[in-house]
């Protein structure tokens, strides 16, 4: 007959609901240790059940919830404003909003300028195609992005991988009109890889706009949908490595124009690269150009600390690239230094965008390397936009919606490489400067776009006598900020593993090239995913001193105290197939771990293994085949299997697998704590 628990224990005046699942004495109520009962989750329809995990799993952000009880007309507006957010947000636009999209289109159009003449040369492109990017891309995402921050046009990260990636195709230098098609073909595809994570949903939850649409459309809208997981897997350690380890390869390759190199290696790697370097010291370097692109360096890297310490100044760094163009641009044409072997960028095509749908390759060999190179370069443009947009968004205080995000970064890219343009995304220098400067809207992006417009179309044969040199000290000092040490620091004070898939990302991109880096830096976030997935954590718990009902980790709490004669295991995954046996193995070794100490210490052997089923969310067949072997190496050894706090879920599978039934009767408890009462009065009773 059961009976209440000495206070040493803590259990004694504790009440209970009664249950018919636990055990239960016929002695009055106020005799004997009552316990909540486990309930079974009813059963529903399997449609419904499959409807509604769908539900969960594609769409928990309820995209339609604004289209409920709606009528069609509106319907038809909120599907508009919903792939063109100007349409919202327009409607409340005013001047006042204006000024300040006006002065931050001004701010970041000094600094793209010269930025996007350099990154075009990392991209092995000529320099106007820098200008065109920041010209189309940014007009289309202002009327299509949902971002009020982000300021789109070529960045560093994107057009290194990209010239890395095409110059492996087509030799630049040989044949620069095949590669630039390719450019435009890899540019397009990027763009289409973007749009189908974004458009092809926007059809599969809007289908009652959309009439006519067939079903395989829908299916393929749903799982290009998905595709979106792929970008889960740079994580931010992944993604800090990635970035730091290109930021020093972006820096290294800009020693040829820094120093005047003529003869520079195509290799991105550092041994490669300062084997280049030291070889060429000798008759390779131009004091002349060093001269200049030392002295823009230091200056740019002044002003950059101002702007960093006095927030005000926020505008210096923003300007100092443009002024350090003028300067540099008019010294070397009233000196002539362009004759003394400093390299000048030259000819800049005066202009507006021509169209390009002609030179892109839709078929042929060209047309599936274009498609290779431009999966990896969208889906890392879209990482980093998407990065960007929600850090500043979660400044201001609003939403980012990630799968506008997807449409607008698409549709631009897509329209940019029918318009001359390579590869844009959101930069996070600009974006930032935009931020600083008090945008309001997209609209910094629009008048950004005109400034570049004009200068495409009246100034651009001014930047002709502008040396690469300081071009060169506007990239290093553009991506030295990329190298985020306090970033790397945290990560080495969180998460050791995580560490290893910065540095794995950093040195893959030094020591051989991005690409590669790119390679380690998911294979290690995978691979971390994977030993979390097959070996979850497992840990012993006890009572913690001065409560009733609270059991932790006695790692974490090391003034918990055990239960004589019981054990209690926390399992803290889901139990599937790639971890049951796992799960299985490592409980066992704890209680072979604990019966040596009790056997140690002549203490009462263990009688009951409770197994706190709290964090275990899932469970499939093979968790519940590895639970009833564990079921049976407790039997030979004459000790009880008790589960504590198991989910609805888990509940509903142990149930229809009649695992309670092989367990027996009232094994199965609410708590940790009545699965101790109840265990703990049952040894009482034992002779």
């Amino acid at each position: 007959m059961a009976k209440n628990v000495s206070d040493e224990h803590g259990f004694k005046g504790v009440e209970t609901i009664s249950s018919s699942s636990s055990c239960q004495s016929s002695s009055s109520p106020r005799s004997s240790p009552y316990v909540h009962d486990v309930g079974v989750p009813l059963k529903q329809n399997l449609l419904k059940e499959i409807a509604a995990a769908v539900k969960e799993t594609l769409f928990a952000d309820d995209p339609l919830r604004h289209f409920k009880d709606q009528p069609s007309s509106k319907k038809f507006i909120l599907g508009l404003q919903a792939i063109f957010p100007i349409l919202e947000w327009g409607k409340h636009y005013n001047l006042s909003k204006f000024k300040g999209d006006l002065i931050a289109g001004l701010t970041i159009a000094s600094l793209c300028i010269p930025q996007d003449i350099g990154y075009a040369k990392l991209a092995n492109l000529e320099p106007q195609y820098g200008l065109y990017s920041s010209f189309v891309p940014p007009l289309v995402y202002a009327f299509m992005g949902s971002s009020r921050d982000i300021a789109i046009g070529p960045v560093a990260v994107v057009s290194l991988l990209l010239g890395s990636l095409l110059q492996d195709e087509i030799d630049s230098s040989a044949n620069p009109v095949g590669y630039r098609h390719l450019a435009f073909t890899a540019t397009f595809f990027a763009g289409l890889t973007q749009f189908i994570l974004g458009f092809f949903r926007y059809i599969y939850i809007h289908e009652h706009i959309f009439f006519g649409l067939r079903i395989s459309c829908l299916m393929v809208g749903m799982i290009g949908y998905r595709l979106g997981f792929l970008i889960d897997f740079l994580s931010h350690a992944a993604i800090v490595g990635f970035m730091g380890g290109t930021a020093v390869t972006i820096a290294l390759q800009q020693l040829k124009g820094l120093l005047g190199i003529k003869k520079f290696t195509k290799d991105t790697d550092i041994v490669s690269v300062m084997s280049s370097v030291f070889s060429s010291a000798r008759h390779g370097w131009n004091w002349h150009t060093i001269l200049i692109g030392i002295s823009f360096l230091i200056f740019l890297s002044v002003t950059k600390y101002i702007g960093k310490k006095q927030k005000k100044f926020f505008w210096v760094p923003a300007i100092a690239p443009l002024i350090s163009v003028i300067i540099s641009t008019v010294t070397v044409y009233a000196t002539k230094a362009d004759k003394h072997g400093v390299e000048i960028v030259k000819n800049i095509r005066k202009g507006i965008n021509p169209p390009s749908v002609k030179e892109i390759f839709f078929s042929g060999q060209y047309a599936g390397k274009g498609f290779k190179i431009g999966v990896v370069s969208g889906m890392i443009a879209l990482t980093e936009a998407v990065a960007i947009g929600r850090t500043f968004a979660s400044m201001k205080d609003y939403q980012l919606d990630g799968n506008k995000e997807m449409i607008a970064l698409g549709t631009m890219n897509i329209v940019g490489s029918m318009t001359s343009c390579y590869v844009a995304t959101g930069s996070f220098s600009r974006s930032a400067v935009n931020y600083m400067s008090g945008c309001e809207t997209a609209v910094s992006n629009i008048v950004m776009a005109c400034v570049v417009l004009l200068t495409l179309a009246l100034i651009t044969p001014l930047f002709e006598y502008t040396p690469n040199a300081i071009l060169a000290s506007i990239i290093i000092s553009a991506v030295v900020g990329l190298v985020d040490i306090e970033a790397v620091t945290l990560i080495w004070k969180i998460d050791k593993f995580d560490f290893i898939a910065c540095m794995g990302a950093f040195f893959g991109v030094v020591f051989s090239s991005v690409e590669v880096g790119l390679v380690i830096a998911v294979s290690i976030s995978f691979a971390k995913i994977l030993l979390q997935v097959t070996r979850p954590r497992t840990a012993i718990l006890g009572k913690v001193p001065r409560t009733a009902t609270v059991y932790r980790n006695i790692q974490q709490y090391p003034d918990a105290t055990k239960v004589s004669g019981i054990l209690i295991v926390r399992v803290d995954s889901a139990i599937y197939f790639s971890n049951s046996n796992y799960v299985k193995e490592r409980i066992l070794r704890w209680l072979a771990d604990e019966e040596e100490h009790v056997k140690e210490n002549s203490q009462p052997r263990f009688q009951y293994l409770i197994i706190e089923m709290g964090p275990v969310t899932d469970i499939d067949t093979s968790g519940i085949h590895a639970l009833e072997e564990l079921f049976r190496a407790l039997q030979k050894r004459d000790i009880k299997l008790v589960l504590a706090n198991p989910g609805p879920v888990v509940v509903d599978k142990l149930h229809a697998s009649k695992f309670q039934e092989l367990i027996g009767e009232g094994r199965i408890f609410l708590t940790v704590a009545d699965a101790v009462r109840i265990c703990y009065s049952k040894m009482e009773l034992e002779p």
